[in-house]
């Protein structure tokens, strides 16, 4: 899902930049010290999950599991998906630097809509409700990496958009089945890890 360098257009590129850089000093903001340590390991998984990848066009698939951090951290999981796509870029090449901004709304604002689709009233299991989320938010990543191709190239970019879209479906319900496998057994084990405000 990392967006690679020289595609987008350089004002996608700023302002993708400065609602990320605010996104994560909200973030930042909004991290309990008691969840801190979740956080960091959220932010290891998130690291490791990505490492295997599928190059797709200019862009790839592989793990993410921002479904996972939304449901867990809420605004904090933008801090947690930007040091790790950091990490990425610096150790692996993965995206880039330039990309980084939008790089992480791509992957952050759907962990903030996984959170809270994850307190809505519906359904009354956890762990069904981690499964729509960890599918929610692959699918709003990649709607997300779609406008921002399409607002950096329009036309030039449909087959390719088309592309990685079918390329994410085993994504969705992988992660689907792995973030409802998680949130079950913490609803089971540490319920207080699945009980706080989105907004808090």
């Amino acid at each position: 899902m990392h967006i690679s360098e020289g595609v987008l257009s350089w004002p996608v590129l700023a302002g993708g930049a400065a609602i990320a850089a605010a996104a994560v000093g909200v973030g930042l903001r909004r991290l309990p010290d008691e969840r801190i340590p979740v956080a960091g390991l959220l932010c290891a998984l998130f690291f490791v999950a990505a490492l295997i990848h599928i190059p797709v066009g200019i862009a790839s698939v592989h793990l993410v599991l921002n479904g996972l951090c939304g449901v867990l951290l809420g605004w904090a999981a933008f801090p947690v998906i930007a040091a790790a796509l950091t990490l990425q870029a610096l150790l692996f090449g993965f995206g880039g630097l330039s990309t980084l901004g939008v790089n992480i709304l791509v992957m952050g604002v759907p962990a903030l809509i996984a959170a809270a689709a994850f307190r809505a009233p519906w359904p009354r299991s956890a762990a069904l409700r981690g499964a729509v989320c960890g599918a929610l938010a692959i699918v709003c990543g990649v709607l997300l990496m779609a406008l921002a191709l399409w607002l950096s190239g329009g036309a030039a970019f449909a087959s390719l958009i088309g592309m990685v879209m079918l390329a994410h479906l085993p994504v969705i319900a992988i992660e689907a089945a792995m973030t409802a496998a998680i949130v079950g057994s913490l609803q089971r084990a540490r319920p207080a890890l699945l009980q706080f405000r989105v907004s808090a």
